[in-house]
């Protein structure tokens, strides 16, 4: 793809070349009730960085922790992590209430229970929340009901992406190879005999994760049987239900995959390699994702044979279509010693800070970061609201 600046359809498809200076409106919209708030907000901050203020008009909208749709700042410097510091959407007293009918495009805002301004039309909504209660599929829902058009993933794509253990049956059923895994539902009592036939049919290490949480919360990576409770007990802490999937021995390898225009099929980027280099880490934990950058390696693109960067692009391609996704989506996978790729996950809203891999990824694919973003808010303005 060209990194060139696209023309953008407005909300009734025409460019914006042909509407002299309007220019669309976009919320770029964040934090959230999940426990990868903080990401969400580091993810917003690039986002608020690189959009090209010339081209759009822009909002920013926080959620906070509790739920409240506050207006928030536009510093993107207010949303860094620092120092190990994390950013968190504070309730400013203001409440953004989104359009209350189809055909309606008028944000309203509260200011102490008051109506205030109205904040005029938004166009598009750029979600960048990681995790439950938005990256899930419940705000895509209320934007469809809404009829406001979103980037990313529309209700199905975006459930199916955050549950681990649907997204694993749908890539299967789509003849994707995915690992050996058991679920865990809410409730169930995780006894001697449970341990042992856990052991028994996926070996060991083992890895724990909430079957519906991001950013490596609640994971843990199990090499004793005995320690597989109380990592049951520390997933469920994030999620009631539970994934123990076997490990896989070979790389770890990700791929981006952008939405294609006006019909076109999806495109794969050039694929990234996570190496985890400092031993305090037994895999590619939160803390080594986002407090300790000195100990892993992003190896952007990842050195591969051609055929397997081919093969790798095929099944991240594959994986977006499978599940249904538009936009944007990170596909996980692995690379093993006999060179068969293993799909691990899909994430919908991948990690998007300009550090993180989905836009290094495409950065070295020759898709800058700004580009980036003005592609798919591209894509969002594209697409028709309702059905589709």
């Amino acid at each position: 793809m060209d990194a060139t600046k696209i023309p953008l359809p407005d909300a009734d498809g025409r460019t914006d070349g042909e509407t002299g200076d309007r220019r669309p409106r976009v919320m770029v919209l964040f934090g959230g009730r999940s426990g990868e708030h903080a990401i969400s907000c580091a993810t917003a901050g690039g986002v608020l960085r690189a959009i090209d203020r010339d081209r759009f008009d822009v909002v920013a909208v926080g959620i906070t922790r509790t739920g409240q749709w506050v207006l928030a700042d536009d510093d993107p410097d207010r949303w860094a992590i620092r120092d190990g510091h994390l950013p968190e959407v504070e309730d400013t007293r203001t409440r953004v209430l989104l359009p209350q009918g189809t055909g309606d495009r008028e944000v309203q805002v509260l200011h102490d229970g008051r109506l205030g301004t109205p904040l005029g039309a938004v166009d598009v909504v750029f979600p960048l929340l990681h995790g439950p209660f938005g990256e899930d599929g419940t705000l895509q829902g209320l934007l469809e009901l809404a009829d406001v058009r979103y980037v990313g993933s529309g209700v199905l794509a975006s459930a199916v992406g955050m549950d681990k253990h649907m997204m694993k049956l749908v890539l299967a059923g789509s003849g994707l190879a995915v690992g050996p895994y058991r679920v865990l539902p809410a409730g169930r009592a995780v006894d001697a005999a449970t341990v042992d036939a856990i052991v028994t049919e996926l070996g060991l290490p083992l890895f724990v994760k909430p079957a519906r949480a991001g950013s490596s919360l609640g994971i843990s990576r199990v090499d004793d049987p005995a320690e597989l409770p109380a990592a049951i007990e520390v997933a469920r802490a994030h999620d009631p239900k539970v994934i123990v999937e076997a490990a896989i021995v070979g790389r770890e390898i990700e791929c981006g995959v952008l939405g294609g225009r006006a019909g076109a099929p999806a495109r794969a980027s050039l694929p990234g390699e996570i190496v985890v280099t400092d031993t305090r880490h037994a895999f590619y934990d939160f803390e080594a994702k986002y407090l300790d950058e000195a100990g892993v390696t992003l190896a952007c693109p990842a050195q591969l044979a051609p055929d397997t960067v081919a093969r790798v692009q095929d099944a991240a391609v594959r994986a977006f279509e499978a599940v249904g996704c538009e936009g944007l989506a990170r596909v996980d996978v692995f690379v093993t010693h006999d060179d068969q790729v293993v799909v691990n996950e899909i994430n919908t809203m991948p990690g998007f800070t300009p550090y993180s891999m989905y836009p290094r990824m495409w950065e070295v694919t020759g898709v800058d970061y700004a580009t980036l973003v003005d592609e798919l808010v591209g894509l969002a303005l594209e697409r028709p609201t309702g059905l589709r």
